[in-house]
């Protein structure tokens, strides 16, 4: 049994992309939304802590130390980096971090104006393979890095990744029995080029699987 001091973080979930790591934040002034919605209303930001745990030695790393009035998303994995997601509220910066394990070294890769967006709502990372997207209550989902786009989705419909130019979604209807369709979309204009019906379920190494 190992015994791991995580400095008071104890709700630890899987680092989307990865096999290896976890993460946790603790939520000092909500989620990220909910944060920025403070700091929009006039209140002090108390920022958020970001710790990683790494499996299976326990490793524990912290590679930021945020400041008040900064805020951690959820974190990404991309070529075995870990990568983070930061906003700078007093700023008016969005930060996107790349932390290498091995070597201890974190870059930036890349800063946007907090401008480019409406609100902070539903803003994360997605893979694969690894991109900032933004789903908006009006049903638009922004790409905002590495590369840009914006269309209109439907009301019941959620993005899962992207293979070179094809975007796969899913949606559900009640009408009256529930059922899903996977959607596949065309990058960049969101044009619909297939929908199959069936649940869409993806494998760790990748394969998309369409269950009928």
């Amino acid at each position: 049994m190992k015994i791991i001091s995580t400095k008071g973080l104890y709700n630890m979930r899987p680092v989307s992309g990865s096999a290896e790591w976890y993460w946790c934040c603790d939520y000092a002034s909500g989620d990220l939304y909910e944060a920025e919605e403070l700091y929009q209303d006039g209140h002090p930001i108390k920022q958020n802590r970001l710790l990683f745990l790494h499996y299976p030695d326990g490793r524990t790393v912290e590679p930021i130390v945020a400041h008040e009035g900064q805020y951690f998303g959820a974190p990404g994995f991309e070529n075995g980096r870990l990568q983070i997601l930061m906003a700078d509220f007093p700023a008016g910066k969005i930060y996107v971090f790349q932390y290498d394990p091995t070597s201890e070294q974190l870059t930036l890769r890349a800063e946007l104006p907090r401008s480019a967006i409406k609100d902070c709502y539903n803003l994360m990372f997605q893979q694969s393979p690894l991109m900032l997207v933004r789903h908006s209550f009006e049903k638009r989902l922004q790409f905002l890095w590495p590369e840009t786009a914006e269309f209109e989705i439907g009301n019941t419909e959620t993005f899962y990744s992207r293979e070179g130019d094809d975007l796969y979604f899913t949606r559900w209807f009640e009408d009256p029995d529930y059922r899903e369709e996977t959607v596949i979309r065309r990058w960049p204009t969101g044009e619909i080029v297939k929908v199959i019906p069936g649940t869409l379920m993806e494998l760790p190494d990748g394969q998309r699987w369409v269950l009928q």
